[in-house]
């Protein structure tokens, strides 16, 4: 299958690990692999079919080089600059009309050390609402294996690129398609980890495939609103398909375990609870998201006193405050 080849000047600096490592679900992910910070392999469906990515970060040139390969090669190469964040810079409301605050000295840190971070707009919506659903109620760890495991086994080999033993592409592969998620029996998921809660919100999602896709022509005030129509799909899991699906920088992690806490103490010195927080970051309305990833990036997080929290697996009843 042939090699198509684009570059993009974005006339900036592109931090590939920050941008688009929301993407890669762990270093196992069968569908991404990292070449050092500078390049990435990315393995996915698109509406022309499977398709495989290769992205190439020259710094000193200011380019990305981009080749790509499969059925869906075409729908790749066009969405390398949304994909990267082209779309975030827009004057006045994207990454050039956010300015920290300077009561905000962590903040202020995190976003002059990382000036090539955009929100990514990976188009793949269903990708996106299918790993939020596993990490429903389970620690990352959890989901990620559990990711790995339904990838490896009913996703498809990634198309196109000489698949050399050892080399980078060996072992990637597509996820699986709607129709073949709708054929997943119940005793795999289960054995994949997924209880039946879990699994669920990943079928319906699969058999509205289309109406989900289709959310990516809605202005991101309608997004959430439609993404929630989806019975299991809560303000957590549209954030995070909002995040990765829609590049939209304003889709802060509610109801997450730490991210409130995390954000509400690197910004004010205290842990606060989801309307603490809300109140705190209301200043960066259209911007929150962007604040929660540039302080991840940075690694603040608050001052553990006691044991990590241990979330409850397969029990239909676990709750975590995350859906």
């Amino acid at each position: 299958m042939s090699e198509r080849a684009r570059t993009w000047r974005p006339g900036r600096p592109v931090d590939l690990p920050g941008t688009l490592g929301t993407l890669v679900r762990g270093r196992g992910d069968p569908c991404h692999r990292w070449e050092g910070r500078t390049g990435l392999w990315r393995a996915t469906q698109t509406p022309a079919g499977p398709g495989l990515l290769l992205l190439r970060t020259r710094a000193a040139d200011g380019e990305v080089d981009a080749r790509a390969w499969g059925p869906g090669a075409d729908w790749l190469l066009d969405g390398v600059p949304e994909l990267l964040g082209g779309h975030d810079d827009a004057d006045g409301t994207g990454w050039a009309g956010f300015r920290p605050r300077p009561e905000h000295p962590l903040l202020v840190d995190a976003w002059r050390a990382r000036p090539g971070v955009r929100t990514p707009r990976s188009r793949a919506v269903l990708e996106a609402l299918v790993g939020a659903a596993v990490e429903q109620v389970v620690t990352g760890k959890e989901s990620r294996r559990s990711l790995r495991d339904l990838a490896l086994r009913f996703g498809s080999p990634a198309p196109g690129a000489p698949a050399q033993a050892g080399g980078p592409v060996e072992g990637l592969r597509v996820p699986p398609t709607p129709q073949q998620w709708l054929r997943v029996p119940s005793w795999e998921w289960l054995r994949a980890g997924v209880e039946g809660r879990r699994s669920a919100v990943v079928l319906r999602a699969a058999g509205a495939a289309g109406r989900l896709e289709a959310t990516l022509e809605r202005e991101p005030a309608q997004v959430e609103p439609l993404l929630r129509t989806l019975p299991g799909v809560g303000r957590w899991s549209a954030a995070e398909v909002r995040q990765r699906a829609h590049g939209d920088p304003d889709a802060f992690s509610f109801d997450d375990y730490h991210v409130g806490k995390n954000v509400s103490w690197a910004l004010t010195g205290e842990v606060l609870d989801e309307d603490g927080c809300a109140e705190v970051i209301a200043c960066y309305s259209g911007h929150r998201y962007r604040v929660q990833r540039l302080l991840e990036l940075a690694g603040v997080a608050r001052p553990r006193r006691g044991p990590r929290m241990t979330l409850p697996t397969h029990t239909p009843s676990a709750t975590s405050g995350r859906s």
